[in-house]
């Protein structure tokens, strides 16, 4: 667990007599990216809601940078650095770009209210800096021409890219994305795709990532989950996994 960024160990959740995991363990290290894959129902959603506070296992637990995280309120993984995307778009339709990727920001202000009302000394030397970082995340996301562009305008591949910055805006320690590429056609997959590499390899973010498009995950994970039934099948490489009788059983089919 020491040597782990974020991990599970024997997580179970149940709704009722639905067993939604059933003592799943994990971890991801520093610099890697683990995709988490399996069939609808597997439990990968309720994994990743265990991961980051939406949801409490009734057993196991969850360790972040070697500190148990388990029981800790929801808001406090954000602001340990656990950042999150969700399989819907979050971001706010009638603000622009910016405006969005900045309301990521909200977990790092130290300002108080007084100081944030009258906008002078720390107060406004903050939002400074935040503007300055939003526009780099800007130019990182490829969206300089779009700023101030209202969101609710743009097509669905660029509202989840904005999705994506104001998560960057977190400055996360690691982040964990629930099927970013949902909805989306190839060229917003590859541009996407592009993005998650950068992140990981560029700034240097692990990252956890739920994703049902096999040829993404074949491409760019370093290592590759499957999950069937609340229980993990399989973890490994994409080759070793990609050929494992219980996931082409489980899950690829006989063409996977």
């Amino acid at each position: 667990m020491s040597e782990a960024v974020l991990a599970a160990r024997d997580l179970s959740l149940s709704f009722g007599a639905i067993k939604a995991l059933d003592r799943v363990s994990f971890s991801v290290h520093a610099h890697e990216l683990l995709s988490i894959i399996g069939p609808n129902g597997a439990g990968k959603s309720s994994l990743l809601n265990c991961l980051s506070g939406f949801y409490r296992p009734q057993e196991g637990r969850v360790s972040f940078l070697g500190q148990d995280v388990t029981r800790l309120p929801v808001h406090r993984y954000a602001a340990l650095g656990i950042g999150r995307t969700f399989q819907g778009i979050q971001t706010y339709a009638s603000m622009s770009v910016r405006e969005n990727i900045l309301c990521g920001f909200h977990t790092r202000m130290k300002g108080g209210l007084f100081s944030g009302l009258l906008y002078f000394g720390p107060g406004r030397r903050e939002e400074d800096a935040f503007v300055r970082e939003a526009e780099e995340i800007i130019e990182f996301l490829e969206l300089e021409e779009l700023r101030h562009a209202p969101v609710g305008e743009l097509p669905y591949g660029l509202r989840k890219r904005v999705d994506l910055g104001r998560a960057l805006a977190m400055r996360p320690k690691v982040l964990i994305m629930d099927e970013p590429m949902a909805g989306m056609n190839p060229e917003e997959k590859s541009d996407l795709a592009r993005y998650i590499l950068d992140i990981k390899e560029g700034r240097r973010i692990p990252v956890v990532l739920v994703e049902h498009d096999m040829d993404v995950v074949m491409d760019i994970s370093d290592r590759v989950m499957v999950m069937e039934w609340g229980r993990s099948i399989a973890e490994g490489r994409p080759e070793a996994v990609r050929s494992d009788p219980r996931v082409v059983q489980a899950y690829l089919g006989d063409a996977g």
